[in-house]
């Protein structure tokens, strides 16, 4: 029996984790932008996907023109980390994070606040 090793299973466990956080931020999206980006990360758009990513990030710093935004940041690091191992790491992290702070961005119920937390 082949033993898999440890970072391996880890990495597996972080993409499952990771994939779950992103259908629920997906499932809260537009029909039409879901589709495109669920249409991305298919494995064989990575043609399409990296220049996309790239171009959405550079189109991030200029935000002060009407159509660019400082939304494109993150789904251009989202796009990027199909194929980036180290911008996984970030995207694992930020989904955390997003899914511990703020789960409602994600369609989740927020949890019950203890005693010490402050409303934010």
């Amino acid at each position: 029996m082949r033993r898999e090793p440890f970072h391996a299973l880890q990495d597996q466990t972080a993409g499952a984790e990771r994939e779950r956080r992103i259908d629920l931020l997906l499932q809260r999206m537009p029909g039409w932008i879901r589709r495109t980006i669920v249409w991305l990360r298919r494995p064989q758009a990575y043609w399409i996907r990296i220049p996309a990513g790239v171009l959405l990030i550079l189109g991030s710093v200029l935000s002060i023109l009407p159509i660019f935004g400082l939304w494109m940041l993150p789904l251009g690091v989202l796009l990027l980390a199909e194929d980036v191992k180290a911008l996984q790491r970030v995207v694992d992290r930020v989904l955390g994070w997003i899914e511990r702070r703020h789960p409602r961005w994600m369609g989740l119920d927020a949890p019950a606040m203890r005693s010490g937390d402050q409303a934010q």
